[in-house]
């Protein structure tokens, strides 16, 4: 009787999540539907005409149109029109910031002179007209004014040229061309012989010989007169940054060559127009050699050319702990690194030069002086790091990094984390000097000077990690004063007079639309976007938490809480690596948002982190996962697994964990090393073995798979697959270029032969690594809904108590 009453028990205890399950008005095909037509299409780009009278930006309202159109609005702000095709086709000039020292304007600010379609203009801002300097069927770019304001250097086909303005003459500075110096033919002993025999015989041939040696001597004096540029020859090399120094008299540019052996990737696609399958070319892999590239100077005033050595730096041969502790010693013929720079960044009188320098490897950054004339390069400021040189305002990779010169062309700035956080420093040239101008922690973006010289504006985390602010402060530092005041996200397109902003807002909730701002007055909203069925949905607004890792680290999440809880959690995992998801604007993860709404509402606890390696938290939580990807971070997953746990009671059975790239490697790794913390998991476009992914980012992290194997060996869930145990879900696009489909194949085979079974793999014949058709983001997540539901939801309750019910076996 005691066994049967039980029997009955734990069938009536069932009952309830059946009968009475929790429903959400939201459903699968309504979030992965046209974003443009359900939720509504945001404005995006916002910029100023170059007389700061007009806001431009790219709009699609209540998806009206095919596709963004431009739109324009007064700065007084009136209502947003339409921007007509003659002035789509024909604009003015923009404004993208003041550019002290480039000579985009001249010294007055009154002109300024920019490119567009291939042809120079110049604009008088005064007046508010322009003219066209070039019409020509070449393609004319990177114009500035000369220091005296006379003429104008550009680059026409890989050379440098100057337009003189007041005569419309156009003189060539640099000869740099491709292929090998023509070399003179020696004429063999026959040829010399009958040479000399014609030369003897005949007249007419002498006189002919005569008339050439006199126009040569002609063409030489007109060459001289000319004072023609030395001519340069790349070989098989290409050139980029060439430029020259304010004076005339410096030409810099880097010669590159691409290794024969850069091995390129494949994949296929099938649904074609044609019919036939078609080879598409993609990436090649982490591990391929680098781009060899020199820096060369050009002495026109000495008519001669040189190398820059950039192994003069010190420290430029150092070895890398992981490499010494393999016990790689410093040896110059071993141990010499790749190094490739940027720049010269020219002050503005032409007095100094300086150059970004990086290495191959990403551990070691210079700002250095160049002294032009001897080749000479002294350090300015060195950043070191084991782990990779990275951070707000400095690229992975060289390049795009945030630095120029002060308008007193002697200060140069920059970003670097010498304190943990991405901030604001300059160095006094001249004396070597570096001051740091912000301070604490949290990150700057985007620093630009005012016209004036006399102030910075910035974007910064200053108020929180979870949101960003506008800010103003003095040129040589001090307390920074907030200028934007409504919570979330203000990205700022700063008008040219420096007194109305227009900010492309955003909250968590609320997806971004434009707001105008006088300085010291209130924002005035001037786009509405969101349709009214979308609005009719009360958007959660999650709270952001932070709980304490097996580290000791409060890591930062964003939980969604039922009103009516089902007893399971959902974890998201963001993708990209280094990426921030928890915070208070609209997430590019729009979908994942509204899915994590929909599965509150059916009473799923939903928690998404910013695990070590995210974005926003400064240099030791990005490079957390130096040479273990699927380390600390995953650990914060299991740690977060265990908060759900200890806090709502949940078990680790219940909890589904999913995400898209690295959150599908993320998920990979949970469910092959750590599967007593999780119930079931989705791994999209998953990362699988990251030998078979791209060098520049995996080799920051992870360094190459010839000197660093045991980096790649834990890394890589391919070789942990047997660790399966709970349901797996790997939705992957065929055309994938990025995370290509070949590394889900592997791993598909590999759980073959391994006999596993509680797994499913769904191609997307149509989409790449970002899903573009609403019908493949349907059948994904309904797969994903699907997984989530039978493994830790409602269903598996249901699908637990049946055996119990009918006395079947379990």
């Amino acid at each position: 009787m005691n066994r049967l009453f039980a029997l009955l028990l734990a069938g009536w205890l069932a009952v309830p999540f059946v009968v009475q399950a929790q429903e959400s008005p939201l459903t699968v095909q309504k979030i992965m539907q046209d974003p443009n037509t359900w939720i509504g299409a945001s404005p995006s780009g916002p910029f100023w005409s170059e007389d700061g009278q007009t806001l431009y930006f790219r709009w699609n309202p209540m998806g009206q149109f095919p596709s963004d159109s431009l739109f324009m609005v007064a700065r007084d702000g009136d209502e947003p029109v339409k921007v007509s095709p003659d002035e789509r086709r024909n604009p003015g000039p923009t404004f993208n910031g003041w550019h002290h020292g480039e000579h985009v304007y001249d010294a007055s600010f009154s002109r300024k002179v920019y490119q567009r379609d291939g042809d120079l203009f110049i604009y008088n801002r005064a007046a508010r007209d322009r003219g066209r300097l070039t019409h020509t069927r070449d393609r004319e770019s990177n114009p500035r004014f000369t220091p005296d304001g006379t003429g104008v250097i550009f680059t026409r086909d890989n050379n440098l040229y100057r337009l003189d303005l007041s005569s419309g003459a156009v003189r060539q500075l640099t000869d740099v061309r491709s292929g090998q110096a023509p070399k003179e033919k020696k004429p063999d002993e026959q040829d010399a012989l009958l040479e000399a025999q014609q030369t003897e015989l005949f007249e007419y041939i002498r006189e002919q010989q005569e008339e050439e040696d006199l126009r040569e001597e002609a063409r030489d004096r007109d060459r001289e007169a000319a004072d023609p540029p030395p001519a340069f020859y790349l070989g098989n090399k290409s050139v980029q940054q060439l430029q020259i120094d304010p004076t005339e008299r410096f030409v810099s540019f880097v010669t590159s060559s691409r290794p024969s052996q850069a091995k390129r990737t494949k994949a296929i696609t099938y649904v074609t127009e044609s019919g036939y399958a078609e080879e598409l070319s993609a990436r090649p892999k982490v591990g391929v050699p680098g781009t060899a590239s020199d820096l060369y100077v050009q002495d026109l005033e000495r008519d001669t050319t040189y190398r820059i050595n950039l192994h003069q730096l010190p420290g430029s041969y150092d070895v890398a702990e992981y490499l010494r502790e393999q016990g790689v010693e410093v040896d110059s013929s071993k141990t010499r690194r790749t190094l490739f720079s940027f720049g010269p960044y020219w002050s503005g009188d032409g007095r100094y030069a300086v150059l970004e320098v990086r290495t191959r490897d990403n551990k070691d950054r210079w700002i250095a002086r160049l002294d032009p004339e001897t080749g000479d390069l002294s350090v300015l400021d060195r950043q070191h790091d084991e782990a990779w040189i990275a951070g707000p305002g400095i690229s992975w990779f060289g390049g795009g990094s945030d630095m120029g010169w002060l308008p007193d062309n002697r200060r140069f700035y920059f970003q670097s984390e010498a304190t943990g956080f991405s901030h604001l420093y300059t160095v006094d040239v001249e004396t070597g000097a570096v001051a740091q101008l912000t301070s604490g922690e949290f990150e700057v973006f985007d620093p630009q000077i005012s016209q004036d010289g006399r102030m910075w504006y910035f974007t910064s985390s200053a108020v929180s990690p979870h949101a960003r602010h506008f800010y103003r402060m003095p040129i040589g530092g001090g307390t920074p004063v907030q200028l934007t005041t409504m919570d979330g996200n203000n990205a700022v397109a700063l008008n040219p007079d420096g007194d109305v902003m227009a900010i492309r807002h955003s909250f968590t909730n609320r997806p971004p639309e434009i707001f105008l701002q006088p300085m010291q007055a209130e924002p005035a909203r001037i786009t509405h976007s969101q349709t009214d069925e979308w609005l009719a949905y009360d958007w959660r607004v999650p709270e952001i938490i932070r709980f304490e890792a097996s580290d000791g680290a409060m890591v930062p999440g964003q939980l969604f809480v039922p009103e009516n809880p089902n007893g399971a959690a959902v974890l998201f995992v963001h993708g990209a690596g280094y990426l921030q998801n928890v915070h208070r604007w609209w997430s590019g993860y729009f979908r994942e948002y509204m899915f994590h709404n929909m599965l509150t509402d059916l009473g799923y606890y939903v928690l998404q982190l910013d695990f070590r390696a995210s974005a926003g938290y400064g240099r030791d939580w990005r490079t957390a996962i130096y040479r273990h990807m699927g380390g600390r971070d995953l650990q914060d997953y299991v740690d977060a697994s265990k908060y759900l746990g200890a806090t709502y009671g949940i078990d680790p059975e219940r909890i589904a964990i999913y995400g898209g790239s690295y959150g599908g490697f993320i998920t990979l790794m949970a469910l092959f090393t750590e599967p007593e913390h999780f119930g079931a998991g989705a791994a999209l476009r998953s990362v699988t073995d990251w030998v078979h992914y791209n060098h520049v980012y995996t080799a920051n992290i992870l360094n190459t798979p010839a000197t660093d194997s045991l980096a790649f060996a834990r890394s890589s869930p391919i070789n942990f697959a047997e660790g399966l145990e709970d349901p797996l879900l790997m939705p992957h696009g065929l055309i994938d270029l990025n995370v290509q489909f070949q590394d889900i194949i592997r791993l598909t085979q590999r759980l073959i032969e391994l006999g596993k079974e509680n797994w499913e793999l769904a191609v997307y014949p149509v989409e790449g690594h970002g899903f573009q058709e609403p019908a493949s983001w349907t059948d994904e997540y309904r797969r994903i809904f699907k997984l989530i539901e039978d493994n830790v939801g409602p269903n598996r309750i249901a699908r637990d108590a049946a055996p119990a019910q009918g006395g079947g076996e379990r």
